[in-house]
Order: structure tokens, then C-alpha cells, then sequence
């Protein structure tokens, strides 16, 4: 008998999201524009930088794709509607004008703000990040995604890959997740809505 474990089935989570990253990239070649914008929203573990990442990967027109997390605009643990802001003042309102924008990183050790970034507005934009599907941002935007996510799942998830670094901020960032979905019903708002196990 072999000792070496046996997986007779693929990781759900991963199958879900390869699932949504490929109904995503027959989005983008359905959009008939050069330059689309997508936003990725859902709570904390959801999995929305994975799906970033795997539709960038797949990314079906020609040319490159800009991809922005906010987990690099947020201000610190109670930033999240600062960071949503902050990415629809400089990078979506910008892009959609035809403009260069240009935003700061934030540094999370430092507490201050560090290099800027620019974003070209004749590419495609993806923006990745819990917050950013807002009645004002999605009128700057060709498809809008919403990952759900069992609470259980996503904490384990986000405590995975953050640690402690985020275990003591799990009900303070909640909470702002929490207002944002009474206040802006990012579901409703969604041309997409994946379930995520």
C-alpha cells in the first residue's frame, strides 16, 4: 500500500475559481472595447486575488493587462473606504476619461504612503479588492464580479496567508465589510456572481 496520499477529487476552492476565471474571460472578449475594466469585489479570503491573478494569466486580447490590488491603497486596518476612494479618484475616474492616473502605495510597516504607480488609460484595467463595487465605481467599469464565500472558509483562508499580522484585525476589517454590503449591495451591483466553497 502506498503511503503517498491520493486527491481522487480537485481542490473545490481552486475549481470554483478556475470555473469563474474562464466564464470571466468570455466576458472580456464579449466587452467590445480594448481597454475593459473589471472589478473584483467580495469579503476578506474570498478569493479575489486569485482570480485576479488566474484572469491576467488567461487574459484574451492582445497586449498587456494592469492589474491593481487594494490591499496596496488601503490606509491602515480601518482604510477600507479610504482605499475604495482613493482607487476610484485616481486610477477608475482617470481610466475612464482617457487619463493617466496615478496613485501611491501604501506601506503597511511604515504607515505612510510610498512610490506611485501610474495606469495607462488605452489598456485593460482589473482592480481587486473588498470595497470597490460601489454604485459610483461601477459606472466606470465593463463587468463587476461578486465572489461569496462561507465566513469559515474565508477566515481560514485569510488567516492562511496573513497570520498574525491579521488575526488581531479579522472583526475590525469585518466590520467595514459589513457597512460596505448594507450600504452599496455590491451583489446587486455585480454583472457576476461567483460562489466560492
Amino acid at each position: 500500500m502506498s503511503s503517498v496520499s491520493s486527491r481522487s477529487s480537485a481542490d473545490p476552492v481552486q475549481t470554483a475559481l478556475d470555473a469563474a476565471a474562464s466564464a470571466l474571460v468570455d466576458a472580456v472578449r464579449a466587452v467590445s472595447a480594448s481597454n475593459p475594466v473589471i472589478l473584483i469585489d467580495g469579503r476578506s479570503g474570498a478569493g479575489k486575488t486569485t482570480l485576479a491573478r488566474e484572469l491576467v494569466a488567461r487574459w484574451p486580447l492582445r497586449g498587456p493587462v494592469q492589474s491593481v490590488a487594494l490591499d496596496a491603497l488601503y490606509p491602515g486596518w480601518d482604510g477600507l473606504f479610504d482605499g475604495v476612494e482613493t482607487a476610484r479618484e485616481l486610477i477608475l475616474a482617470p481610466h475612464a476619461r482617457g487619463l493617466v492616473g496615478t496613485w501611491r502605495r501604501w506601506a503597511w510597516d511604515a504607515g505612510t504612503y510610498a512610490e506611485p504607480h501610474a495606469v495607462d488609460p488605452a489598456l485593460p484595467l482589473v482592480v481587486e479588492g473588498c470595497g470597490i463595487l460601489t454604485p459610483r465605481t461601477q459606472r466606470m467599469s465593463d463587468i463587476r464580479v461578486w465572489l461569496e464565500s462561507p465566513e469559515p472558509s474565508r477566515k481560514h483562508r485569510a488567516l492562511e496567508r496573513d497570520g498574525d499580522a491579521f488575526r488581531p484585525h479579522w472583526t475590525q476589517w469585518a466590520e467595514q465589510e459589513e457597512r460596505h454590503l448594507t450600504r452599496d449591495d455590491p451583489t446587486a451591483l455585480a454583472t457576476h456572481v461567483f460562489r466560492i466553497p
